[in-house]
C-alpha cells in the first residue's frame, strides 16, 4: 500500500480498516479518521476528538506541512496531545476548507442524536471531499437524524462511506442503503463492518436494491472511482 508513490489520475480510495481511509487525487493525499501512523499526508480530517490520538502526532511529525481539520471544539483537546494550533484547522458545520484544487465541506454527525453548543457548535462532523467532478462523503460515526438529507443532497455525493455496525452510534444497513437513494449516491460503500455485517449488506443491497451500485473493501485495497 504505497499511497505516496501511487499515481492517480483520477480519485483513488484506500481502506485502512475500520473508519479509516486514505483518498487520493494527483498530488492532494487526505486521510480521514486513520487509527494507524500513515506517510504523505497533506490534510488529515477527524470526525471528532475521540479520533485525535498518537497515530495523529506520529503522521503530523512525518509531515510538516500537513494539517488536521477537526470539529472546533476538539482543538482543546488536540492541543493537550502536544498538536499546535498552528498545525490545526478548526471547522463546524456550513464551512469550507480549501487544499490545492480541491474543497472539503463539513456537515454535523450524529450518535444518538444531534449535539450542539454555541460555542463549541457540532462535536461530531462529517466531511465531503470534493476532488475535481467527484465527490467523498464520510460521516465517521452517524445515525439517521432530522434534515441530513436536505443537508447532504446539494453536494451531489459520488460515493457515500457509511457505518453499519448499527445502533447506538451507526446506520442499520437499510438505513445506510436509504440515506444513499435519497441523495443520489452514485456508490455506497460500507465501513466500520465486520465480515458479518458486510455479508448482509450484500444480500441487503442485491435483494432490495439492485440498481445501487456498491463497493465492498479489503484491507489496504485501493479503489479507483469509476468515471
Amino acid at each position: 500500500m504505497d499511497i505516496e508513490t501511487a499515481v492517480c489520475v483520477s480519485p483513488t480510495l484506500w481502506w485502512l480498516g475500520r473508519n479509516g481511509f486514505a483518498l487520493k487525487f494527483r498530488d492532494a493525499v487526505v486521510y480521514i479518521d486513520p487509527d494507524q501512523p500513515h506517510p504523505a499526508a497533506g490534510l488529515i480530517l477527524c470526525t471528532s476528538k475521540e479520533r485525535i490520538h498518537a497515530a495523529i502526532l506520529t503522521m503530523l511529525a512525518a509531515s510538516p506541512r500537513a494539517k488536521l481539520v477537526i470539529p472546533k471544539s476538539a482543538a482543546g483537546h488536540a492541543h493537550s496531545l502536544g498538536i499546535p494550533y498552528a498545525r490545526m484547522v478548526t471547522t463546524d458545520a456550513g464551512l469550507r476548507v480549501e487544499y490545492l484544487d480541491d474543497r472539503i465541506y463539513a456537515v454535523p454527525s450524529a450518535r444518538d442524536q444531534l449535539d450542539w453548543t454555541p460555542l463549541g457548535g457540532y462535536p461530531y462532523l462529517g466531511y465531503l471531499v470534493r476532488f475535481g467532478g467527484v465527490t467523498i462523503y464520510h460521516p465517521g460515526d452517524c445515525v439517521p437524524y432530522e434534515g441530513i438529507i436536505e443537508r447532504l443532497r446539494p453536494y451531489s455525493v459520488t460515493v457515500a462511506l457509511l457505518p453499519i455496525a448499527g445502533p447506538p452510534h451507526n446506520f442499520e444497513i437499510a438505513e445506510a442503503a436509504q440515506l444513499a437513494e435519497d441523495i443520489g449516491a452514485t456508490w455506497l460503500v460500507p465501513i466500520n463492518c465486520d465480515s458479518h455485517q458486510t455479508d448482509r449488506f450484500v444480500g441487503h443491497l442485491l435483494g432490495h436494491r439492485p440498481a445501487q451500485a456498491f463497493k465492498v473493501f479489503q484491507p489496504g485495497e485501493s479503489w479507483a472511482v469509476p468515471a
